[in-house]
């Protein structure tokens, strides 16, 4: 039987080097990817009448972003298009995004889906989801024994 040297740095090493190629297919330290999508942040407010959606999607014309809107959940879905640049000593630096993206956001409360307000101004898109009228006026009364 053969006497091994154990050096707990170099595990740590392999860790971190695994946790780094996890984070990049993941997208996590900021760079593009290929064939990686990237998801739009949101913000969800509930009202007592209706839920209020509001996804970040800067840089994407209204025709190229598909929305789908069930009683329990919304689907975002697009592409954000490159744009064609001609360089100089062919350098060419960009931190934009390009590629399809898509999110889908469940929602707390069952909605009517066939009555929902849209809005997409500055790259940000509003939905007003209004509620299930079952859902307003959800008042449960507890009796006690």
């Amino acid at each position: 039987m053969a006497l091994v040297h154990w050096v707990p740095f170099r595990e740590l090493e392999t860790l971190q080097r695994d946790m780094n190629e996890l984070l990049d297919v993941f997208n996590m330290d900021g760079d593009r990817k290929p064939g990686v999508r990237s998801v739009p942040a949101i913000e969800l407010q509930e009202t007592p009448d209706a839920l209020v959606l509001k996804a970040e999607i800067p840089g994407v014309d209204a025709k190229d972003v598909d929305i789908q809107v069930t009683a329990d959940a919304v689907a975002i879905k697009g592409d954000r298009k490159s744009e064609v640049h001609t360089e100089e000593n062919g350098i060419k630096r960009s931190e934009f995004r390009y590629g399809s993206f898509s999110r889908v956001i469940p929602l707390p409360t069952r909605i009517q889906n066939d009555k929902v307000a849209a809005e997409y101004k500055d790259g940000i898109l509003h939905l007003t989801l209004p509620k299930v009228e079952a859902e307003k006026s959800k008042v449960v009364k507890v009796t006690l024994n």
